[in-house]
């Protein structure tokens, strides 16, 4: 990786640097719009620095639930409604995971089609499929009133009893999206401006690197490298992630070393766009009361 940074485009990686900082800021905006449909009124500013602690902290923790486990406890702090806060994380975690899902299955589609190796790329798509299956599933129950009119019966068992308030918060702070429309339109066209941005970001560093690949290819390989995201098997899809970039990219004839370095240096732009979250977070922590 340092042998292709140095010979690499010093401008062209500020540029996916300063991108993946609008995608960030477009998931804090996006953050914002299904906030407000919980009636709380919390300045983008504040979401934004949630959004970054989030990500500092979504470094060390497997997967990206950490990140959202970190923001969803600023906005309570800042609120006092937990559960609120914590299923507006969760929806808008899901409008984005149903707009990376959505383009996934049309790239995996693409690529089988356009691509060698079609039995893998098979494998893929159906794999993709299945996930997005089980994953509209789990919204449907989710947000189903009669699912959650039975679950609410088990709260009426003995020591669960005392937990009542809490489940009746958090079945309000869900119904309050059933009829959202309007929000959850906005958010998931803002989710899709971020796949569109964070596929820029791969093509940045890539031209910066001297890979000669169409940029179509990046926008069929950037939402299924995402899915490797999400799965808690290391510290934020490192690791896993260099392996399917290695695969995919050399399905175009990318030498097997510079994909390599070009998922690392993604990796690196990641970790540098989430170097403010750490800084803000100790700022705040220096400024609490002892």
């Amino acid at each position: 990786m340092a042998q292709y940074l140095a010979h690499a485009n010093p401008f062209l990686l500020l540029l996916a640097l300063g991108l993946y900082f609008v995608a960030v800021t477009l998931n804090a905006v996006k953050w914002q719009i299904v906030v407000a449909a919980q009636s709380m009124d919390i300045s983008l500013r504040n979401l934004l620095v949630y959004t970054f602690v989030g990500l500092f902290f979504g470094n060390l923790l497997p997967s990206n639930v950490g990140g959202d486990v970190i923001r969803a406890y600023g906005l309570a702090r800042e609120t006092g409604r937990n559960e609120a806060a914590a299923i507006s994380v969760l929806v808008d975690r899901l409008m984005g995971l149903g707009a990376w899902f959505g383009t996934a299955i049309v790239m995996a589609m693409l690529a089988t089609a356009t691509l060698s190796r079609g039995d893998e790329l098979e494998q893929v798509e159906m794999a993709t499929v299945i996930a997005a299956a089980f994953f509209l599933f789990a919204a449907a129950l989710m947000f189903s009133r009669r699912v959650s009119q039975r679950l609410k019966r088990i709260f009426n068992w003995g020591p669960l009893r005392r937990l009542q308030p809490m489940a009746q918060r958090v079945y309000d702070a869900l119904q309050v999206y059933r009829f959202s429309y309007r929000a959850l339109a906005i958010n998931l066209a803002l989710s899709l401006g971020i796949v569109l941005v964070t596929t820029l970001v791969w093509y940045a560093i890539a031209l910066a690197l001297g890979i000669d690949v169409s940029i179509f290819y990046f926008f069929l390989f950037n939402p299924l490298l995402v899915f490797v995201l999400l799965i808690p098997i290391s510290f934020n899809g490192l690791g896993p992630k260099e392996a399917t970039a290695v695969f995919f990219f050399g399905l175009v004839n990318v030498p097997a070393e510079m994909a390599l370095a070009m998922s690392l240096i993604f990796h690196v732009v990641v970790v540098l766009t989430s170097l403010p979250g750490g800084i803000l977070w100790w700022r705040e922590r220096a400024l609490a009361p002892a």
